[in-house]
């Protein structure tokens, strides 16, 4: 039966394609692709867990057997004979088998996604006794998952496209889609997904994605539209509602996924999807263009990216620079079986600003320091229980650097020597307070001394500050006297100029880049930049949002980094704008009471 689910859209295009849950678990689990040549090791750690807890149980019946009736009540002895017989099953085992040679998936996910399609069917059952049967189910694949913590392959690159007629459940009676010789999409459904685990998933073969929470500028929707991918997010119960290998389109333009399309619904998104194609295609032709406007203005395009290889697609894209290298994205995701977490050290960090200066080829990078915390945590590195009842406002970005200054200062020494290689921008998150420019100026030029007494090399940097608090950008004096160039981080200045926490679905609606308190913030940031001379740009969403290109123009706002996905869409924008035309009308939007009509308009 078809029907549709509702949610956030936040990278636009059509993706159709077979759902794959990552199904949520009591413990941890890892969720990957294996290689080929992997997958019997895959099934071996699956086969080996199944058969500790199997000896487990065994052990258990025999101390039970051996107890009187007093301390050991007979419906104990029959649990344990569930136990076994779930653990025995033949839908359990093969399933898994099925999902890791077929999928490729790790045997963490093959296993808790046939947990998954079995805890549905118990559920379907009108016999009570066995639809209770689904939490010692749910208890047998906890035991096994527990066996195999710490036993996991390494992390594998994505693995080939699997053919249709390999696909789960694949058949073509009902495959909407079957003798068209594709490979397989697939597209990514789930309750959440922490940034490590979209920087993950960003190497591999999804063709979008859904997820039950989140908001348009939460760090999930970031890194999906860096990989250019229709996603929606705060789609609710979306996890709860689609079945494993199910076909779903996503519509990324408006927000909703359509479950079990009829043939007509599908010829209709076909149809959209290929002209989708047609008009990347179009925009294409952009590429080596420079971006100035019809009167003459140069404007600078720049990438926002996450890690040293997506140089190559900003590259592409037609970028002239890094406006934002997310420097936290190389700390994340480096959780040992142990729980312990092994940070990049400097020669590590060191050659990952390397390569992406080297990537840039001769352009200018621009890396912003570790900014975790609120909505990108760091694996074990998360502060106290109270903090977190708000995270958004505690120990997040540059005040968690200055609370570990051998952190920051490693950080800071690999960026310096990088430096050396090409030029290269140091930018620092969510600055509020003049002690805290004091602090930070002060630990770089002790990186420096620190490298200086090393006899090692290191470049010049232009120093940077991120306006991204209220209390910054109406206390612009005072950065511009200590900072080379500010860059405006529309998501967070929106979040805390609004109190909206951008990753809440639950107050998205009120999420808004033109509220005139936002826009003001942002006119008078660049206005001040100009009048002094000094270097600014647009770092945030706002930047690749084409609704927002010519207001900004208008504003005086000639440097805009966005993802690479975006940047021939805003130069499309730019090719088509007057400036001298635009700055009295975004004056004129500015003074109205509602900017978003006036922008529309």
């Amino acid at each position: 039966m078809t029907f549709a689910v509702h949610g956030l859209p936040v990278a636009r295009g059509i993706a159709i394609g077979r759902a794959v849950l990552v199904v949520s678990s009591r413990i941890d689990v890892a969720h990957y692709f294996i290689k080929p040549e992997e997958i019997e090791t895959e099934i071996d750690r699956v086969r080996t867990a199944r058969n500790a807890v199997a000896d487990e149980l065994t052990k258990l019946q025999a101390s039970v057997a051996q107890m009187g009736p007093n301390d050991a009540p007979h419906e104990l002895a029959a649990l344990l004979e569930v136990h076994q017989m779930l653990l025995q099953d033949d839908v359990l085992s093969g399933g898994v088998k099925h999902w890791i040679s077929e999928r490729l998936y790790n045997a963490e996910w093959a296993l808790t996604t046939q947990l998954e399609i079995i805890a549905r069917q118990f559920d379907e059952m009108e016999d009570p006794y066995l639809r209770e049967r689904k939490a010692d189910l749910e208890q047998v694949v906890e035991r096994m998952l527990h066996r195999m913590k710490g036993t996991a392959a390494v992390l594998a690159p994505s693995p080939p496209r699997r053919k249709r007629a390999a696909a789960a459940h694949d058949d073509e009676d009902d495959d909407p889609t079957a003798g068209d010789g594709f490979d397989v999409p697939l597209v990514l459904i789930a309750h959440d997904l922490s940034p490590a685990d979209m920087l993950q998933f960003k190497k591999s073969v999804f063709a979008g994605f859904v997820t039950d929470v989140g908001g348009r500028t939460s760090h999930t929707a970031i890194v999906a539209r860096s990989m250019d991918i229709p996603a929606i997010v705060g789609a609710r119960s979306a996890s709860q509602l689609v079945r494993q290998d199910d076909w779903v389109i996503i519509d990324g333009e408006a927000g909703v996924m359509i479950v079990d399309p009829s043939p007509i619904i599908l010829a209709e998104y076909g149809f959209k999807q290929r002209q989708g194609d047609l008009e990347r295609g179009r925009l294409a032709r952009l590429r080596h263009k420079p971006a100035v406007t019809l009167d003459g203005q140069r404007v600078d395009l720049l990438a926002n990216i996450e890690m040293p290889e997506d140089t190559a697609g900003a590259v592409k894209a037609g970028a002239v620079g890094v406006g934002l290298f997310r420097s936290e994205f190389l700390f994340m995701g480096r959780e040992n079986s142990a729980r312990q977490t092994r940070l990049p050290d400097e020669e590590e960090q060191y050659q990952a600003y390397k390569r992406a200066v080297e990537g840039m080829q001769g352009m200018p990078v621009t890396i912003r320091t570790i900014d975790v915390g609120a909505d990108k945590p760091l694996d074990g590195k998360s502060g106290s229980k109270q903090e977190h009842l708000n995270p958004a406002l505690g120990l997040r970005a540059i005040r968690w650097s200055l609370a570990d200054p051998a952190m920051f200062l490693t950080q800071l020494r690999a960026i310096l020597r990088a430096a050396a290689h090409g030029e290269i921008h140091l930018l620092i998150p969510m600055l509020a307070h003049a002690s805290e420019i004091r602090q930070t100026l002060s630990l770089i030029d002790f990186a420096r001394a620190e490298l200086d007494n090393r006899g090692a090399v290191y470049g010049p940097v232009k120093l940077g500050a991120m306006i991204e608090i209220p209390a910054a950008a109406l206390t612009l004096k005072t950065f511009l006297k200590h900072f080379d160039f500010l860059s405006i981080g529309t998501n967070d200045l929106i979040q805390y100029t609004l109190a909206i926490d951008r990753a809440d679905e639950a107050v998205a609606h009120l999420y808004d880049p033109a509220h005139p308190a936002v826009l003001k913030l942002v006119a008078d940031t660049i206005t001040e930049c100009r009048r002094q001379g000094k270097g600014v740009s647009v770092c945030g969403e706002m930047a690749g949002d084409v609704a927002f290109t010519r207001l900004l123009l208008g504003l005086g706002l000639r440097s805009f980094s966005m993802h690479p996905s975006r940047i021939l869409a805003v130069k499309q924008e730019v090719l088509r704008a007057d400036t001298g035309k635009l700055e009295p009308w975004a004056r004129g939007v500015l003074d109205a009471d509602d900017p978003a009509a006036a922008l529309a308009g």
